[in-house]
């Protein structure tokens, strides 16, 4: 089957010519349109197309509009120069890819052709490959193909993912069969996008996209390409990649500095392409502060923001003000086109502005986790999003339209997570085999198939019955492979948090040296943000005792950076977000258990879960952590299954409502209620008080009270 790639064109109608012949002559490959983009030593080289394919090989198109008639020498020399260009940009770039080289030569034929709208007869002596509609097969039949041994490391090459492999050569590796090699191991196998990877990074429509899948599914990555691919095409566009976790800055300048040079053999122009924080801070100002400034309003700063808005809503409501600034009055657009990562954090404000800030078409491509937080997992509708026009219609519309790049794309793979890491995660945040019952769930039962479960059993529907397991498709195969996962998750309880901090440093200094890890391969996350930076020292104290180095993110390092090369970073759960590592250890996850606020601490221990890449390990004390344990030992006796009774609509109502996060004065009221209701049952006990002396009517509401929660129990 014939997979067809749609970037940008600059000749559509006879690119849509040559797409719809290809697509009869029954192919297995791909055909790009408009990508790559080549590099040579004094420009960038746009492929019109470029098919790749069993039957055919490799093959780059020349798309002409035709030579008017009759074509003269003038008109074949332009033909020659272009064919020849394409050649060797192919030839240089694949060159570089050492698994597609044979001894000194290229392993990979290449096949140039120049494809016409009508059939053109090419003069004697001149050695070109020219095809038009009615030779366009029999030319094709003469290329020259490849060995299928170079298929994978081919499209790895085309594809611009040979970047994706991280930069550490892992050289000092002894053992065939530690950590540290598992890990090199699993890095060379994500050396190819897959197909839905493959056409959210590539394909670019005129216009909205919109990029949705799970944590882990590769969002990121496909932005930083994309954002390289339009800066290469497009030189003189103001293009932004914005996002809401600053210390994503490190991963994504990386990637698309990566990307560019693939593209360009330079690096981007950062005067067009910026890699900017949705807010920004007084030394980093970010686009809400670039659009507050091009219209002359003083940007806010967070101190007011929080002052004003309180922390949840700050960022929200200077949008909102800004917003209202621009009523009235002509706003002209900074951007050519801007890339948001992370779109489920942000408020829809910062989207009304962004959209007001770009030009048209507005080239607004989005990405988002399709299970942002567990029990609230859509966006807002496109026309809160974005707001309507005059008409009361949506401003931005997407649709999926054969023959065009499409503006919704999923990806359904996770690659960072484990399965079974997944599903301990889903399990812990929803509180599946909780002993109080579920805390949390979304309402889509349809969902539960787009975040990669199958049903072994019963109904996702409410209040029925449900068995569900991660499906085969939905990760890669090399996770089982390379992992055992008994080894790939561990839950332990230990006296105090001096232990705890020993512990972990015990452990890694084991994965430093046995496992061959490296430092910058291991992540310690906080769940409390109050208290992270004070318990963060107790174990730093203890790594620095076996003379290993750490940080703690944001504090003793860049608020853009997380990992440092030869430290072990510390991180609270937002500082953590965004990022990923194969080694990661969760500490005081106690505190990710019960309390008032359970919809809030079950979100920040499915996030922390699911930064690890391989392995994780959960640390804890106290009473909570047995808690933990014995979920999670539920989820390995179910074989890493789920197995529950969905809830009706009613009850997922009455859990949010109870396990809600509070607003200040209502956290103090409960903690007053909590004082109170303690000191009564101290009071009893003690004989100091006894129940009857409480009014009739209060014996008699409590007595309502229980019996309603005695039911409501059994």
């Amino acid at each position: 089957m014939l997979e067809v790639v749609y970037g940008q064109t600059k000749n559509p109608m006879v690119t849509n010519q040559l797409v719809e012949l290809i697509e009869g002559f029954n192919v297995d490959g791909t055909l790009y349109i408009g990508y790559p983009v080549l590099s040579s030593a004094d420009e960038s080289i746009f492929v019109e197309a470029l098919l790749v394919c069993d039957q055919f090989g490799l093959v780059v198109f020349a798309v002409g509009n035709g030579a008017g008639q009759p074509p003269n020498d003038e008109f074949w020399d332009r033909v020659q120069e272009k064919q020849d260009t394409l050649y060797f940009a192919m030839q240089t770039n694949l060159g570089r890819h050492l698994a597609l080289r044979h001894r000194r030569d290229l392993a990979i034929p290449i096949n140039v052709i120049s494809f016409f709208p009508d059939n053109l007869q090419v003069p004697a002596g001149r050695d070109l490959v020219v095809a038009g509609p009615g030779n366009l097969s029999a030319v094709l039949g003469n290329s020259e193909q490849f060995d299928a041994q170079y298929q994978r490391p081919l499209n790895a090459a085309l594809q611009r993912v040979t970047t994706i492999k991280p930069s550490k050569k892992r050289a000092k590796l002894t053992r065939g069969d530690s950590r540290g090699a598992i890990m090199r191991e699993i890095e060379r196998e994500i050396a190819n996008l897959d197909q839905w990877q493959k056409r959210a990074a590539i394909e670019t429509p005129i216009g909205p996209q919109r990029i949705r899948g799970l944590a882990g599914s590769g969002k990121t990555v496909v932005l930083a390409l994309k954002a390289a691919y339009l800066h290469a095409q497009n030189p003189d566009w103001n293009i932004a990649l914005t996002f809401h976790t600053r210390s994503l800055y490190q991963q994504l300048t990386d990637l698309v500095r990566r990307f560019s040079f693939e593209h360009s053999n330079d690096e981007p122009n950062w005067d067009r392409l910026k890699i900017i924080h949705a807010w920004g801070s007084a030394s980093k100002p970010g686009a809400y502060a670039q659009m507050a400034e091009s219209i002359g309003v003083p940007p806010r700063n967070y101190l007011y923001a929080k002052t004003t808005y309180g922390m949840n809503e700050a960022f929200h409501g200077i949008c909102r003000e800004l917003l209202s600034a621009t009523k009235g009055r002509s706003v002209e657009p900074i951007y050519d086109a801007v890339l948001i990562d992370e779109a489920q954090d942000l408020p829809w404000s910062f989207f009304h502005l962004v959209y007001d800030f770009t030009n048209d078409p507005k080239r607004l491509i989005w990405a988002y986790d399709e299970l942002q937080n567990l029990s609230d997992t859509s966006m807002p509708p496109l026309e809160d999003l974005f707001g309507k026009d005059s008409t009361g219609r949506p401003r931005i519309q997407l649709a999926n339209t054969a023959g065009e790049p499409r503006q919704d794309i999923t990806l359904p793979v996770c690659y960072r997570n484990t399965p079974w890491a997944l599903t301990l995660a889903h399990s812990l945040g929803f509180g599946i085999y909780r002993d109080g019952g579920l805390v949390q769930l979304f309402d889509d039962p349809g969902l539960w198939s787009e975040i990669g479960y199958t049903v072994l059993d019963g109904s996702p529907d409410p209040g029925e019955q449900v068995s569900l397991k991660r499906s085969e498709s939905s990760y890669p195969a090399y996770f089982a492979t390379h992992l055992n996962r008994g080894d790939a998750i561990r839950c332990q309880k230990l006296d105090d948090e001096n232990h705890q901090a020993e512990t972990v440093a015990a452990e890694i200094q084991r994965n430093l040296t046995e496992d061959e890890l490296e430092p910058d391969d291991i992540l310690i996350i906080l769940p409390n943000v109050l208290t992270a930076k004070r318990r963060a020292a107790v174990v730093m104290n203890a790594l620095a005792q076996r003379g290993i180095r750490s940080h703690i993110a944001g504090v003793s390092t860049s608020a853009d950076e997380i990992f440092a090369k030869g430290s072990v970073a510390l991180a609270n759960i937002y500082r953590a977000k965004g990022n990923e590592a194969p080694m990661v250890y969760v500490l005081n996850s106690q505190y990710c258990v019960g309390g008032h606020e359970l919809i809030k601490v079950r979100n920040i221990l499915f996030t922390a879960i699911t930064r690890s890449r391989a392995w994780v390990r959960l640390y804890g004390v106290g009473a909570d952590m047995e808690e933990l344990i014995a979920e999670v030992e539920a989820v390995r006796t179910h074989d890493y299954k789920l197995d529950f009774t969905v809830p009706t609509g009613a009850e997922l109502a009455r859990m949010r409502m109870i396990h809600r996060e509070r607003t200040a004065s209502e956290r103090a009221k409960i903690d007053r209620v909590q004082k109170t209701l303690q000191e009564f049952v101290e009071a009893v006990e003690a004989g100091d008080m006894a129940i009857e002396s409480l009014p009739p009517e209060m014996r008699e509401a409590l007595k309502r009270f229980f019996r309603s929660e005695g039911a409501n129990d059994a």
